[in-house]
């Protein structure tokens, strides 16, 4: 095993390789480097090449502390508020619809499992969790994980990124097939050919570029750690420290300079597949095995909240009489983020769709953090 903090880092540097050149030579394109790379180091976790989560390293915390959150600021700078409008209006709604739904599922998904009972004291914040990531992606499972400490809950927390990851891929396939069953013009969805994006993945960058880019977020980071302190502090009240990162690259995002920073969108999205890959490597077929009832549970609740949120989504979309491409990646938007939509709008051939997909998915990664912080604290009432 590969125990060596740098060792890990080029084992995951290089499955983010290996997973870029499986989207783009083989037929593996259809799922996106986002989803390989978990299932890539997931391989390579429960092989005994690097260790699991469970095992634990100093580059997962490092990752999970800096990285994480230094991809959500790097992925937020890119949106401008005044340009969400150019997604239009129906895929705004659907995406709006099925973050509605995922609310909705992870309520009836507590209620189905009883979690309070079932899972113990930090049910809420699992509810908050899954209702970040089913809204805006895996990055904002991670936020608040890191925010409510569940991870020191070993346990919990590995089931949680085992169950995340399984109905994350069940939902990648379906829908890649949904819009294929049930598209008025089956020939054209047959016949789509995937768009790679390789032109739209590259850019060029100067040193300037990459170290502005890490003085934002850093300091942005560094800033919402001493803020978030201060107001508890001063108001013996919490506000989450991801919340006013958020925030601050929200307004930062808004000004003219740093619209012209180049990087953003390239940085941000390396920085998510590291990210990913460790997810990958935390999701231990050997322990969640072990982990019994808790496990079944979760992948109960989980599934609950993706199936409500798929009916609510395309459902929303038959009332709207809206193409079941265009749900689809709404949907996957909210279940897997901005990439995972990007890579299904390209796999179902809708190079139309790529751009609304990453400005929802940008959307959604800002979004998923609000509402995962409510529904956290409406659930612990």
């Amino acid at each position: 095993m590969f125990d060596s903090p740098l060792a890990i880092v080029a084992v995951l540097g290089l499955n983010v390789l290996i997973s870029e050149w499986l989207v783009r030579r083989t037929v593996l394109r259809h799922f996106g480097t986002a989803l390989l790379v978990i299932v890539v180091t997931a391989v390579c976790a429960n092989v005994g090449m690097i260790p699991t989560g469970a095992l634990g390293s100093p580059v997962y915390s490092g990752v999970f502390t800096y990285l994480a959150p230094l991809s959500i600021f790097w992925l937020l700078l890119p949106i401008r508020l005044k340009d969400v409008a150019r997604a239009g209006g129906p895929m705004i709604t659907l995406f709006l619809i099925g973050s509605l739904g995922t609310m909705l599922g992870v309520w009836l998904g507590m209620t189905l499992v009883d979690g309070a009972e079932s899972i113990g004291p930090q049910h809420a914040a699992l509810g908050g969790m899954f209702t970040g990531t089913y809204i805006g992606g895996s990055v904002n499972f991670n936020a608040l994980a890191i925010e409510y400490d569940v991870q020191e809950d070993g346990l919990l927390y590995t089931a949680a990124v085992a169950v995340d990851n399984i109905w994350t891929a069940v939902w990648m396939v379906a829908t890649i097939a949904i819009p294929r069953l049930f598209a008025r013009r089956r020939v054209t969805a047959k016949d789509a050919k995937p768009d790679l994006g390789i032109e739209d993945d590259t850019e060029t960058l100067h040193p300037a570029d990459i170290g502005m880019l890490l003085a934002l977020g850093a300091g942005a980071i560094a800033f919402s750690e001493m803020a978030a302190g201060w107001i508890e502090r001063s108001f013996d009240f919490g506000v989450p420290s991801i919340l006013i990162t958020t925030t601050i690259a929200l307004i930062a995002a808004q000004i003219p300079a740093v619209q012209k920073i180049a990087g953003c969108r390239l940085l941000g999205m390396f920085a998510v597949y590291v990210f990913l890959a460790v997810i990958g490597a935390y999701c231990d077929i050997g322990e969640l095995a072990r982990i019994g009832d808790l496990g079944v549970t979760l992948f109960l609740f989980a599934g609950t909240i993706v199936i409500v949120h798929g009916a609510v989504t395309f459902g929303g979309a038959k009332i709207l009489r809206q193409p079941m491409s265009l749900a689809a990646v709404a949907s996957q938007a909210n279940i897997g983020g901005g990439t995972s939509a990007l890579a299904l709008a390209r796999s179902l051939g809708r190079s139309d769709l790529v751009l609304p997909a990453i400005l929802i998915g940008s959307l959604g990664t800002a979004l998923g953090n609000y509402l995962g912080f409510l529904v956290a604290g409406i659930l612990g009432g």
